[in-house]
């Protein structure tokens, strides 16, 4: 039986074990990053196939509305800057259209009735086989125009 030895000065132990703090903190960095949207994106699926159930989806989310249209799109297969800004908007909420691309949805666009003294403003449901696979909240007109998540209530 062998014993094997290993001397070191202290400032050799120091600058190990600073580097091995320095690995954990980039690993739990990165994890902390990369890990909480894999979470968000993962969310359970909401159901809004039916027109009550998109009703009851925006009245749980304090949305007050009227009433609504819907119209068929497709995705873009490509994403321009415009779309990725927009999926940005839709990945902080726990949405993410990329898995969707080239693919047709239908989006339901519902008049907001109880966003602060703006009567401009809609939601916009994107339905994709019966599955929520984004929303949004906005104000389409050129003078107060904005976008953001639909569960962004605090704004109101």
């Amino acid at each position: 039986m062998q014993v094997i030895t290993f001397k070191a000065k202290p400032k050799t132990i120091f600058g190990i074990i600073l580097a091995l703090v320095g690995i954990a903190v980039i690993l739990l960095t990165f994890v902390s990053n990369h890990g909480g949207k894999a979470q968000l994106t993962s969310a359970k699926p909401i159901s809004c196939n039916t027109e009550e159930e998109r009703a009851e989806y925006l009245t749980s989310l304090g949305w007050e509305f009227g009433s609504y249209e819907e119209k068929e799109i497709t995705i873009p297969a490509t994403f321009n800057q415009v779309y990725e800004n927009y999926n940005a908007v839709q990945k902080e909420q726990g949405f993410n259209l990329e898995p969707y691309k080239g693919k047709s949805a239908i989006i339901y666009t519902y008049s907001i009735t109880n966003y602060k003294d703006n009567g401009n403003v809609t939601a916009n449901l994107i339905v994709c086989d019966g599955q929520l696979i984004g929303a949004d909240l906005c104000d389409p007109s050129a003078k107060d125009g904005f976008l953001t998540g639909l569960t962004n209530h605090d704004e109101t």
